[in-house]
């Protein structure tokens, strides 16, 4: 033991997944399944963007009109697949969206979608913010969400899976009840924050279409067998322990045609799976209710003392 202490975040502790409490999902079922749409609006030729040709992530006219191609055909055509299969969506929702995209807005009020969070736009950090500005950029996001869809939103994940190091502090104080910023597990795992705790509900960086697509330039057919891959895997695994498969989708991306067909197939797969009835379909914000539910102490890190009332 050299002494050395490395910079630390004291958010959760290691518990690894094989000692931890057994507990499942509603129905008994053994693997949760969601899917997380980023739903994204950005200024014009200003802030960040997504372009694997400038990896600077500077914004062209070209940039922003792919992203907008998200908004205007690539989301229609992703609910198409949703509808067909009868499943149900998570939105992570820029706030700015509700500005621009009124009848995007119109559908996912009528289909019941589990709304979160995702910062003002895209095209901007939370960890650029003094705690003060980042703050006011939260309490933004969550009015104007609240204003379109009639509640406030109970769910977060930041603009580019992105956080300063005080964002689940901000997130807690603001009336957060879970964050997707942090995908260190399979299954939901309790944070602390200064303010109490705060639950990370699982969230792919792998399994998610920006970076297998657009930066390492997977084919829409590879990105199909890795969620069939993925979920085969989980499957076999939930029969041992809960856990959770995450799926997060860029409408601007896997909403092209090309790669919605080997999309719509690889879902086709896992919904009609000889095992689908031990698989509940729901969203993020399910699994956080089933969970703030569950007896004390069942989910790693917990640090209640008693049962959970309904007050």
């Amino acid at each position: 033991m050299t002494g050395l202490k490395l910079p630390h975040h004291h958010r959760y502790d290691y518990h690894p997944i094989d000692r931890r409490q057994d507990y499942s999902w509603p129905g008994g079922k053994r693997l949760a399944f969601y899917i997380a749409f980023n739903i994204e609006h950005f200024a014009f030729g200003a802030g960040l963007g997504l372009d694997p040709q400038h990896t600077d992530g500077r914004q062209t006219h070209r940039n922003w009109a792919w992203r907008d191609y998200g908004n205007r055909v690539g989301i229609w055509n992703l609910l198409d697949v949703l509808e067909e299969l009868g499943l149900p969506a998570t939105m992570l929702m820029n706030s700015t969206v509700c500005d621009h995209y009124p009848e995007l807005i119109e559908k996912m009020i009528g289909r019941g979608d589990d709304i979160l969070g995702h910062g003002r736009t895209g095209g901007e950090v939370l960890s650029s913010f003094w705690e003060s500005d980042e703050a006011r950029i939260i309490q933004e996001t969550t009015d104007s969400l609240a204003a379109s869809f009639g509640a406030a939103p109970t769910g977060w994940m930041g603009p580019g899976c992105n956080e300063s190091r005080v964002t689940p502090d901000l997130l807690k104080e603001a009336g957060y009840e879970y964050l997707l910023d942090w995908p260190m597990d399979d299954q939901p795992v309790w944070m602390r924050t200064r303010s109490g705790q705060i639950l990370s509900v699982p969230y792919p960086m792998e399994l998610n279409d920006a970076g297998s697509l657009a930066i390492r330039d997977h084919t829409g057919r590879e990105f199909g067998d890795m969620i069939v891959d993925q979920f085969e895997e989980l499957l076999q695994g939930s029969a041992k322990r809960p856990l959770v498969f995450a799926l997060s989708l860029h409408a601007f991306i896997v909403g092209q045609p090309f790669r919605l067909k080997p999309l719509r197939e690889a879902l086709r797969h896992c919904v009609n799976h000889p095992e689908a009835g031990s698989v509940w379909f729901t969203t993020a914000g399910a699994i956080a209710k089933h969970c703030f539910d569950l007896p004390a102490g069942t989910i790693a890190g917990d640090s209640r003392r008693h049962e959970p009332t309904n007050e």
